[in-house]
């Protein structure tokens, strides 16, 4: 009998799951590159993650130190809220906690309608965002991630939202926010003591951010940040009831199998042009395998107008996955013969 059930295993493998979640990526946030994934293009509500939005739509759009009077339009707040009320003055900054460490709808809806002039107004701020950070199939209807009445709600793929987490992650003031445990806000009415819902901050040292959601039809949502060895990752999941545990789990596995190794370090490399340099590191997340793939290109630009003489373009099996423009290091005159001053005047050289 057990010879039987060994043979069965062997000729039919079982498709188990690592994670509980529906959709899931593992990305390297300093170069978007998939590291592991699944159904990451597949669209889902996203509930609360969308805040992560709305705080970059605010870092991006509005002086954070300013203070604001709250209006009657909280009032129509409902779920998850900090309970600001109508007369309350509070800085900018001061709400975008409160939005992100108790994923305050009334929060939201006050953001909005400071920075966007209503709610539609801002969510145009919103879509329009997601399309500069490539966020194709990614539909913003409102800034807190509640469904409408129609039960309509925001959309995205958990490849979407983790381009929208690197992004973010790399805002200091979004990572201070995000990271935060806990923070004290003192108002002309009352004193809030806020816990970051996000509970991977408490047990997971590595974690530097991110965002938690739920709605009954969207079930629970995770967005994370962690940074470990100089590499820096985040991790998304929808529908995964097992979420934090889950992101530990992966962050562990990938810091295991996956080193941050350094493709050219900042300053002059050599290439065909003369006196040519990268302004910072290339560095790359990759396995020890794929380091031993990695093929590096030069592209030239074809006319040198600029000081631009082309592209590092670094490539893992035939596909891109990293691209740094190279400069050409300005000579002084001095240092110029008759012809590459000629050259120089016109625009030609350097």
């Amino acid at each position: 009998m057990k010879k039987i059930i060994l043979l069965f295993i062997l000729l039919f493998p079982l498709n188990v799951n690592a994670i509980s979640a529906a959709a899931y990526i593992v990305m390297d946030s300093d170069n978007n590159r998939v590291l592991e994934g699944s159904n990451i293009n597949t669209p889902y509500l996203i509930a609360s993650i969308t805040k992560i939005m709305t705080a970059m739509v605010v870092l991006n759009n509005a002086d954070i130190k300013k203070e604001i009077m709250i209006n009657d339009e909280v009032l129509k707040s409902y779920g998850s809220g900090i309970y600001i009320e109508v007369g309350e003055k509070l800085l900018i900054e001061n709400l975008l906690y409160g939005l992100m460490l108790r994923s305050g709808n009334d929060a939201a809806i006050a953001l909005a309608h400071e920075v966007g002039g209503s709610m539609d107004g801002f969510v145009l701020l919103m879509n329009e965002t997601a399309k500069i950070i490539g966020m194709n199939n990614t539909t913003f209807l409102n800034n807190h991630g509640l469904e409408e009445n129609n039960k309509m709600g925001n959309t995205s793929t958990a490849y979407d939202m983790g381009l929208l987490s690197s992004y973010a992650i790399n805002n200091p003031q979004y990572k201070k926010i995000s990271s935060t445990k806990k923070m004290i806000v003192k108002t002309n009415y009352k004193t809030y003591v806020w816990h970051n819902k996000n509970k991977l901050l408490k047990f997971y040292e590595y974690c530097t951010g991110g965002k938690t959601g739920y709605t009954v039809l969207a079930k629970r949502t995770l967005v994370t940040n962690a940074s470990k060895d100089n590499m820096n990752l985040t991790i998304v999941t929808f529908k995964d009831g097992n979420d934090f545990l889950d992101h530990r789990d992966l962050y562990e596995k990938t810091f295991k199998n996956y080193k941050n190794y350094k493709i050219f370090k900042k300053g002059l490399i050599n290439t065909k042009i003369d006196n040519t340099y990268i302004e910072k590191d290339i560095n790359i997340t990759l396995t020890n395998n794929e380091y031993k793939k990695i093929e590096i290109d030069y592209i030239y630009n074809k006319k040198n107008v600029t000081n631009i003489a082309g592209e590092i373009e670094i490539k893992l099996n035939n596909k891109t996955i990293k691209k740094e423009n190279i400069f050409i290091k300005e000579q002084s005159n001095s240092k110029l013969n008759f012809f590459q001053k000629i050259l120089k005047k016109l625009g030609i050289y350097g």
